[in-house]
């Protein structure tokens, strides 16, 4: 693994992390769910780069789908979730409220409704991430071959760096809906500037299964 990629990704998730800190455009439900939830990906992030430097290798593959997915509950929530929808994420926390929440979307259901509502080259992106990376990262959550064979094989470095170069795309997403969550155009202009400063750590091409 290549540590100048893990060190320059800590600094790009740094940069994103800032973001954090930005002013919600209003204090509502929805808003709220969304940001709480592009933090919820940042973490995972996070935690991927910190399995990746202590060698649990698989663990980390795996917490990229998690970041994956609380990426897409957090644009779902923002441009497709229904009002009710929004409210039974939201509600205080009982065993009811988690059974009811249990029957919300599923991802590619949250996807389909993403169409038309959230901006195209968001969904794309999202769309193209799950053609070429969600079987084998599932494979990894649910211990399936890909878990068993680089477990036990070891994990190729561009393998690992690709995986990397993906979480690190995904995390760039949630700053892009941090600052759409802003609504101010005070930080137009922030993501473009931090993919240019960061593109050697970003995707470059369309990712290949494992």
């Amino acid at each position: 693994m290549n540590n100048s990629l893990l060190s320059r990704s800590a600094e790009l998730e740094s940069e994103l992390s800032a973001l954090l800190g930005l002013a919600p455009f209003d204090d509502s439900e929805r808003i709220r769910a969304s940001r709480i939830m592009c933090s919820v990906a940042l973490e995972h992030a996070e935690s991927a780069k910190v399995l990746i430097s202590l060698g649990n290798l698989t663990s980390a593959t795996g917490i990229v789908r998690l970041q994956y997915e609380a990426l897409v509950r957090a644009m779902w929530l923002l441009y497709a979730a229904s009002e009710i929808e929004v409210s039974k994420l939201t509600s205080e926390l009982t065993q009811e409220s988690a059974n009811t929440a249990n029957k919300l979307p599923m991802l590619s259901k949250m996807l389909e409704k993403l169409q038309g509502k959230a901006p195209q080259e968001a969904v794309d992106m999202l769309l193209e991430f799950k053609e070429y990376s969600w079987k084998p990262l599932s494979s990894y959550v649910h211990g399936g071959i890909h878990a068993i064979h680089r477990h036990s094989k070891g994990y190729p470095a561009p393998l690992l760096e690709q995986m990397l170069r993906a979480s690190n795309g995904v995390s760039v997403m949630a700053g892009m809906l941090l600052i759409i969550l802003h609504g101010s155009g005070e930080q137009r202009g922030k993501i473009p500037k931090i993919q240019t400063e960061f593109a050697d750590c970003l995707p470059s091409a369309r990712p290949q299964n494992s």
